[in-house]
Protein backbone atom coordinates (compact mmCIF):
# COMPACT_ATOMS: atom_id res chain seq x y z
CA UNK A 1 0.00 0.00 0.00
CA UNK A 2 1.27 3.22 -0.91
CA UNK A 3 1.83 6.00 1.49
CA UNK A 4 0.68 9.40 0.73
CA UNK A 5 2.75 12.05 1.83
CA UNK A 6 1.56 15.27 3.43
CA UNK A 7 3.91 18.00 2.87
CA UNK A 8 4.81 20.38 6.23
CA UNK A 9 2.69 23.63 6.79
CA UNK A 10 5.67 26.08 6.24
CA UNK A 11 5.47 28.71 9.79
CA UNK A 12 3.57 31.64 8.61
CA UNK A 13 6.50 35.20 8.49
CA UNK A 14 6.12 37.36 10.78
CA UNK A 15 5.13 41.00 9.09
CA UNK A 16 7.10 43.10 7.76
CA UNK A 17 8.44 46.54 9.53
CA UNK A 18 6.38 49.29 8.62
CA UNK A 19 7.75 51.62 6.36
CA UNK A 20 10.03 54.66 7.05
CA UNK A 21 8.22 58.01 6.79
CA UNK A 22 9.08 59.92 3.27
CA UNK A 23 7.64 63.18 4.41
CA UNK A 24 10.37 65.86 4.45
CA UNK A 25 10.76 68.86 7.78
CA UNK A 26 8.86 71.77 7.35
CA UNK A 27 9.51 74.05 4.07
CA UNK A 28 9.71 77.52 3.22
CA UNK A 29 8.51 76.92 0.05
CA UNK A 30 5.15 78.73 -1.50
CA UNK A 31 2.75 76.73 -2.82
CA UNK A 32 1.31 77.03 -6.17
CA UNK A 33 -2.58 78.54 -6.78
CA UNK A 34 -5.19 75.97 -7.72
CA UNK A 35 -8.00 76.48 -10.46
CA UNK A 36 -11.41 76.67 -9.70
CA UNK A 37 -12.47 73.52 -11.28
CA UNK A 38 -10.42 71.72 -8.57
CA UNK A 39 -12.03 73.56 -6.00
CA UNK A 40 -15.26 73.08 -6.62
CA UNK A 41 -15.21 69.53 -7.39
CA UNK A 42 -13.55 69.38 -3.82
CA UNK A 43 -16.38 70.98 -2.81
CA UNK A 44 -18.57 68.52 -4.51
CA UNK A 45 -17.22 65.12 -3.32
CA UNK A 46 -16.79 66.58 0.50
CA UNK A 47 -21.20 67.46 0.19
CA UNK A 48 -21.65 64.22 -0.99
CA UNK A 49 -20.79 62.65 2.22
CA UNK A 50 -24.15 61.33 4.24
CA UNK A 51 -25.32 63.59 6.97
CA UNK A 52 -25.71 62.51 10.49
CA UNK A 53 -25.54 65.11 12.97
CA UNK A 54 -27.33 68.20 13.82
CA UNK A 55 -26.03 71.37 12.70
CA UNK A 56 -24.78 74.53 14.61
CA UNK A 57 -26.18 77.75 14.39
CA UNK A 58 -23.73 80.69 13.23
CA UNK A 59 -23.27 83.55 14.77
CA UNK A 60 -23.16 86.99 13.36
CA UNK A 61 -18.99 87.15 13.91
CA UNK A 62 -16.59 85.66 16.18
CA UNK A 63 -15.70 88.68 18.63
CA UNK A 64 -12.34 90.20 18.34
CA UNK A 65 -11.03 88.53 15.29
CA UNK A 66 -11.25 90.34 11.96
CA UNK A 67 -9.09 90.52 8.95
CA UNK A 68 -8.45 93.75 9.24
CA UNK A 69 -5.87 95.31 11.48
CA UNK A 70 -3.85 92.44 11.51
CA UNK A 71 -0.86 90.93 9.77
CA UNK A 72 -0.10 88.34 7.32
CA UNK A 73 2.82 85.72 8.18
CA UNK A 74 5.12 86.35 5.40
CA UNK A 75 7.81 83.38 4.43
CA UNK A 76 11.14 84.06 6.38
CA UNK A 77 9.69 86.97 8.47
CA UNK A 78 10.31 89.27 5.33
CA UNK A 79 8.22 90.42 2.66
CA UNK A 80 6.33 88.38 -0.56
CA UNK A 81 2.78 87.86 0.66
CA UNK A 82 0.54 85.56 2.90
CA UNK A 83 1.81 82.38 3.92
CA UNK A 84 -0.59 79.83 3.00
CA UNK A 85 -0.56 76.36 4.46
CA UNK A 86 -2.14 72.89 3.82
CA UNK A 87 -4.76 71.77 6.07
CA UNK A 88 -6.20 68.29 6.64
CA UNK A 89 -9.14 67.16 8.43
CA UNK A 90 -9.70 63.74 8.97
CA UNK A 91 -11.29 61.01 10.77
CA UNK A 92 -13.33 57.75 11.07
CA UNK A 93 -17.21 59.15 10.76
CA UNK A 94 -17.99 58.57 14.12
CA UNK A 95 -15.17 59.61 16.07
CA UNK A 96 -13.55 62.75 16.82
CA UNK A 97 -12.24 64.27 13.84
CA UNK A 98 -8.20 65.56 13.50
CA UNK A 99 -6.84 69.05 12.17
CA UNK A 100 -3.56 68.42 10.74
CA UNK A 101 -1.23 72.06 9.32
CA UNK A 102 1.63 71.30 6.93
CA UNK A 103 3.57 73.58 5.05
CA UNK A 104 3.12 71.58 2.01
CA UNK A 105 1.42 67.79 1.42
CA UNK A 106 5.29 66.07 1.98
CA UNK A 107 6.32 67.72 4.97
CA UNK A 108 5.65 66.63 8.30
CA UNK A 109 2.71 68.22 10.22
CA UNK A 110 3.70 71.24 11.90
CA UNK A 111 0.22 70.33 14.31
CA UNK A 112 -2.09 67.79 14.91
CA UNK A 113 -4.93 68.70 16.99
CA UNK A 114 -7.81 66.26 17.51
CA UNK A 115 -11.08 68.36 17.67
CA UNK A 116 -13.87 68.00 19.99
CA UNK A 117 -16.47 67.16 17.51
CA UNK A 118 -17.27 64.07 15.45
CA UNK A 119 -16.36 63.82 11.81
CA UNK A 120 -20.17 63.76 11.02
CA UNK A 121 -20.74 66.51 12.26
CA UNK A 122 -18.79 68.67 10.35
CA UNK A 123 -19.03 67.39 7.31
CA UNK A 124 -22.89 68.49 8.36
CA UNK A 125 -21.64 72.04 8.78
CA UNK A 126 -19.43 72.20 5.99
CA UNK A 127 -21.80 70.87 3.31
CA UNK A 128 -24.76 72.81 4.70
CA UNK A 129 -23.64 75.99 2.48
CA UNK A 130 -23.11 78.46 5.47
CA UNK A 131 -19.50 79.60 6.45
CA UNK A 132 -18.41 77.40 9.50
CA UNK A 133 -16.19 78.90 12.40
CA UNK A 134 -14.63 77.02 14.85
CA UNK A 135 -12.82 78.86 17.65
CA UNK A 136 -10.17 77.25 19.74
CA UNK A 137 -9.18 79.07 23.10
CA UNK A 138 -7.09 78.69 26.02
CA UNK A 139 -5.66 80.73 28.97
CA UNK A 140 -2.35 82.10 29.39
CA UNK A 141 -0.45 79.74 31.84
CA UNK A 142 3.16 80.08 33.44
CA UNK A 143 6.09 78.98 31.16
CA UNK A 144 8.72 77.53 33.27
CA UNK A 145 11.28 78.74 29.94
CA UNK A 146 9.68 81.47 28.38
CA UNK A 147 6.43 81.83 26.43
CA UNK A 148 5.17 78.89 24.86
CA UNK A 149 3.86 79.47 21.11
CA UNK A 150 0.21 79.84 20.46
CA UNK A 151 -0.06 76.13 18.18
CA UNK A 152 2.09 74.51 21.05
CA UNK A 153 -0.37 75.01 23.83
CA UNK A 154 -1.66 71.49 24.66
CA UNK A 155 -5.39 72.03 25.25
CA UNK A 156 -8.58 74.03 24.06
CA UNK A 157 -12.02 74.85 24.83
CA UNK A 158 -13.61 74.20 21.27
CA UNK A 159 -16.60 76.22 19.79
CA UNK A 160 -18.17 75.68 16.82
CA UNK A 161 -20.38 78.46 14.94
CA UNK A 162 -20.62 79.73 18.43
CA UNK A 163 -22.04 77.03 20.32
CA UNK A 164 -19.28 75.05 23.18
CA UNK A 165 -18.37 71.92 21.33
CA UNK A 166 -16.08 70.64 23.96
CA UNK A 167 -12.32 70.47 24.50
CA UNK A 168 -9.56 70.49 21.54
CA UNK A 169 -6.05 68.63 22.51
CA UNK A 170 -3.03 68.73 20.73
CA UNK A 171 -0.71 65.92 20.19
CA UNK A 172 2.59 65.02 18.58
CA UNK A 173 1.81 62.78 15.10
CA UNK A 174 1.08 59.12 15.90
CA UNK A 175 1.77 56.34 13.91
CA UNK A 176 -1.87 56.69 11.86
CA UNK A 177 -1.11 60.29 11.08
CA UNK A 178 1.99 59.86 9.71
CA UNK A 179 0.16 57.02 7.54
CA UNK A 180 -2.70 59.62 6.83
CA UNK A 181 -0.15 62.12 5.28
CA UNK A 182 1.67 59.44 3.48
CA UNK A 183 -1.19 58.32 1.64
CA UNK A 184 -1.98 61.45 0.79
CA UNK A 185 1.63 63.16 -0.06
CA UNK A 186 -0.03 63.69 -4.13
CA UNK A 187 -3.14 65.33 -2.78
CA UNK A 188 -2.79 69.43 -2.52
CA UNK A 189 -6.64 69.96 -2.05
CA UNK A 190 -9.67 67.17 -2.59
CA UNK A 191 -12.02 65.13 -0.47
CA UNK A 192 -12.77 61.18 -0.20
CA UNK A 193 -12.47 58.28 1.65
CA UNK A 194 -9.08 56.05 2.92
CA UNK A 195 -8.59 52.75 3.50
CA UNK A 196 -8.86 51.18 6.42
CA UNK A 197 -5.47 49.13 8.01
CA UNK A 198 -6.10 45.89 7.97
CA UNK A 199 -5.41 45.28 11.79
CA UNK A 200 -7.90 47.88 12.70
CA UNK A 201 -10.47 46.66 15.55
CA UNK A 202 -12.70 49.86 15.42
CA UNK A 203 -14.56 49.20 12.13
CA UNK A 204 -17.94 50.27 14.20
CA UNK A 205 -16.14 53.93 14.34
CA UNK A 206 -16.81 53.94 10.50
CA UNK A 207 -14.50 54.50 7.46
CA UNK A 208 -11.98 57.39 6.89
CA UNK A 209 -12.97 60.41 5.21
CA UNK A 210 -10.63 63.45 4.91
CA UNK A 211 -10.83 66.93 3.45
CA UNK A 212 -7.81 68.71 2.10
CA UNK A 213 -7.32 72.09 1.38
CA UNK A 214 -4.95 74.86 1.12
CA UNK A 215 -5.45 77.71 4.25
CA UNK A 216 -4.37 81.56 4.45
CA UNK A 217 -2.34 81.73 7.60
CA UNK A 218 -3.24 85.24 9.48
CA UNK A 219 -1.38 86.14 12.34
CA UNK A 220 -3.08 88.77 14.96
CA UNK A 221 -0.83 89.25 17.73
CA UNK A 222 1.47 86.57 19.43
CA UNK A 223 -1.80 85.30 21.37
CA UNK A 224 -3.90 84.94 17.98
CA UNK A 225 -4.19 83.05 14.39
CA UNK A 226 -6.53 82.26 11.85
CA UNK A 227 -6.52 80.16 9.24
CA UNK A 228 -9.00 80.64 6.33
CA UNK A 229 -10.11 78.26 3.48
CA UNK A 230 -9.12 79.65 0.80
CA UNK A 231 -10.82 79.80 -2.59
CA UNK A 232 -8.80 79.60 -5.37
CA UNK A 233 -11.01 81.85 -7.99
CA UNK A 234 -10.76 84.38 -5.16
CA UNK A 235 -14.55 85.06 -5.49
CA UNK A 236 -16.37 83.64 -2.57
CA UNK A 237 -15.32 84.11 1.14
CA UNK A 238 -13.82 80.76 3.11
CA UNK A 239 -16.42 78.20 3.66
CA UNK A 240 -14.35 77.46 6.96
CA UNK A 241 -12.63 79.23 9.38
CA UNK A 242 -10.14 78.32 12.65
CA UNK A 243 -9.63 80.89 15.37
CA UNK A 244 -6.85 79.69 17.87
CA UNK A 245 -6.97 82.21 20.86
CA UNK A 246 -5.01 82.68 24.18
CA UNK A 247 -6.22 84.81 26.76
CA UNK A 248 -6.00 85.87 30.69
Amino acid sequence: MTSTVVPETPESSPPPPPSPSTLLQPSQKKRPSKSSRVFRAFRSVFRSFPILAPSCRIPASVPGHHHHGTHVATHGGGGGGARVVTGTLYGHRRARVTLSLQDNPRCLPLLVLELAIPTSKLQQEMSSGGLVRIALECEKRAAPAGRVGLLEEPAWTMYCNGRKAGYAARREPTEADLGVMELLRAVSMGAGVLPLAADRSDENAGEMTYVRAHFERVVGSKDSETFYMMSPDGNSGPELSIFFVRSG
